[in-house]
């Protein structure tokens, strides 16, 4: 998860060092670029912070004039595969300008490793909490009524994504939404393959009843990929709004209704039962019922296959953390990845029971 976040952001100014840059850093390079592209505060030495709360790239805090932004570049290593990755979130940022989208405005990219060695991009720093840093800010952690607002903001995002016009907003060929659900089974399980360990109790039958039971059809549009509590952040004080979606390496073009589904993965009361996928507490949050409803409203889309995208999310995510697990039985991941082992096994349990579940109706 990256996290666009500072959280000392209301008072940056009076936090960040006396000197502008930072080890690694060129900031001089970067300024320069900055004046190229006519950004802020023009002839300044830009001042920068590193900031916390990206595993996957290296994130910093950017003032200038008066724009505080946030510079997202790979790190040192594996920068080819993470730069292609990066471009790609560039392009979705500006494809996003101007929509109803929740999320950091894009200041300027580029692809050119002369600037800072790297590839990169200037975003807008979003003011706002997310509910991993330490779960429910206040008053949510207290006022279950206003608790609820964040999760019907959480569905609007999703909701709002999908009505996007993707081919107006140039995103051709950002995904390859034909065949889409026609690829899911087998591509994971493709995956899955490259580093299996392990019996997966519930792996056949979930796999067995994807491929029986896909939607006739669906419109395609942006998915996250990864949507969820952990990659949203929401404004300070109530009532609930959703300030930015975050984290878009898993973005692309195909159906958006499996963000829906990723985000009712352990929603209640069917989910009341995963304990070890919960990573919040739910007590407070609207029904499945009015989840779905609001969702539907808002991108006008059918929601009345949403069990199929619930049991997609389940077998999805269940292996792409067990390769992280994987990894950790080898001795090649460190021991905060062990906690994934007990999930995988829920997951997969709880996406076969719904199918099961589902197909007796």
């Amino acid at each position: 998860m990256v996290i666009m976040f500072s959280p000392m952001a209301d008072n940056a100014k009076e936090t960040l060092p006396e000197e502008p840059g930072v080890a690694g850093l060129d900031v001089e390079s970067l300024s320069r670029w900055m004046d190229a592209k006519g950004l802020p505060g023009a002839g300044e030495l830009a001042r920068v912070r590193a900031l916390s709360g990206g595993s996957q790239n290296e994130l910093y805090e950017i003032l200038r004039g008066d724009a505080r932004m946030a510079l997202r570049r790979p790190p040192a290593y594996g920068v080819e595969g993470r730069a292609k990755v990066l471009m790609r979130e560039a392009r979705l940022l500006e494809a996003l300008a101007d929509t109803d989208v929740p999320h950091a405005g894009l200041r300027a990219a580029t692809d050119d490793p002369d600037v800072l060695g790297t590839p990169f991009y200037l975003m807008d720093l979003v003011d706002g909490w997310s509910p991993m840093q330490g779960g429910w800010a206040p008053p949510f952690d207290t006022d279950l009524r206003a608790r609820a607002g964040l999760a019907l903001q959480l569905v609007d995002g999703a909701a709002k994504m999908a009505r996007v016009n993707w081919k107006a907003r140039g995103l051709e060929g950002f995904g390859k939404p034909a065949g889409f659900l026609d690829r899911q089974v087998d591509r994971w399980l493709t995956h899955l393959a490259r580093f299996r360990f392990r019996e997966l109790p519930g792996l056949e039958e979930a796999a067995e009843w994807l491929r029986t039971h896909q939607p006739p059809h669906f419109r395609p549009g942006i998915m996250h990929g990864d949507y969820q509590f952990a990659n949203v952040m929401y404004r300070h004080g109530a009532p609930a709004e959703l300030a930015a979606i975050i984290d878009w390496e898993m973005a692309t073009v195909g159906d958006p209704l499996l963000d829906l589904g990723w985000v009712l993965v352990s929603w209640p009361p069917e989910g009341d039962d995963m304990t070890a996928s919960r990573y919040l507490d739910y007590a407070g949050m609207p029904s499945r019922e009015a989840m779905l409803e609001h969702y539907a409203a808002v991108s006008g889309l059918d929601v009345s296959y949403i069990d199929y995208y619930v049991v997609l999310a389940r077998f999805k995510l269940a292996i792409v953390l067990e390769a992280s697990v994987a990894r950790h039985a080898e001795g090649q991941a460190d021991e905060r990845v062990a906690r994934f082992g007990p999930i995988v096994l829920e997951l997969m349990r709880k996406a076969a029971s719904l199918a099961r579940t589902t197909a007796l109706r």
